[in-house]
């Protein structure tokens, strides 16, 4: 006879990523898209802004989170536009197009 305690105590597995959660409405979301962008901070600091990201606040620090960690960099989340430190245009496209995340490169 099998019994039905099946209680599940913890999981590692299931869980979905911020870009799979944030995907359908970049698919959907109206305007420019999401733009890479490189500048230029007192003394020389650089520091790569991500912007046009859909979503709330909760889903854009979980998605800083997985691109802190992808890049190795360190990063902030401000009135929707994600900074992260360095040069990381590169990292952060190959990141978005592998997982189906249109994104262009702004300000020459």
């Amino acid at each position: 006879m099998a019994t039905s305690n099946s209680r599940l105590a913890y999981s590692t597995g299931g869980e979905r990523s911020a870009l799979e959660t944030l995907a359908p409405k970049l698919a959907r979301a109206p305007g420019r898209g999401v733009r890479l962008r490189l500048d230029r901070r007192a003394s020389d600091r650089l520091v790569t802004l991500v912007s046009g990201l859909p979503g709330n606040a909760d889903q854009l620090s979980r998605l800083l989170k997985e691109l802190k960690s992808a890049c190795g960099a360190g990063g902030s989340l401000k009135d929707g536009v994600i900074a992260l430190q360095g040069d990381q245009r590169e990292k952060l496209e190959s990141f978005l197009s592998a997982r189906g995340i249109p994104s262009k490169r702004a300000g020459g």
